[in-house]
């Protein structure tokens, strides 16, 4: 009883760990969404995002907390699945946290942190978007 619900938990988890694109949006000063793809990390029952706070998104946040993502894949039956969610966002700025956090997210998307262009976004990262979800929804066709 209830499997079904901790299966799916557990089918989102691995999805969000295994997908390496989240649809990000967020809200401005004038109330207006603005989406963003970007690069995360799935940890723990959080979103991880690295980034600078000069960026839209960081400036966006300071000012809403909330935000809302969605990671996809496919375009036709029967390999679509997607999750979706809302949650708070709030950003990281400590600089041994951001760095950790940074090089983890970063890892996932190079080889080593050696590349030329993994060490230009290390450097450049200088706050860490953390999103506590607060519900998922899922589809599949």
């Amino acid at each position: 009883m209830g499997g079904g619900t901790r299966n799916q938990m557990s089918k989102l988890t691995e999805f969000l760990k295994k997908e390496k694109i989240l649809h990000l949006a967020t809200i401005d000063d004038k109330c207006t969404p603005h989406i963003i793809p970007v690069w995360y990390m799935y940890s723990a029952k959080k979103i991880y995002v690295g980034t600078n706070t000069k960026t839209q998104k960081a400036k966006n946040i300071k000012v809403h907390k909330k935000v809302s993502f969605c990671v996809d894949v496919g375009v036709s039956a029967p390999n679509i699945f997607g999750v979706m969610g809302k949650g708070t966002a709030k950003l990281l700025r400590e600089k041994s946290i951001v760095n950790r956090v940074a090089k983890r997210i970063l890892l996932r998307y190079f080889k080593s942190l050696d590349n030329k262009s993994a060490r230009e976004l290390l450097e450049d990262t200088d706050c860490i978007i953390e999103i506590t979800p607060k519900e998922f929804s899922n589809w599949d066709y």
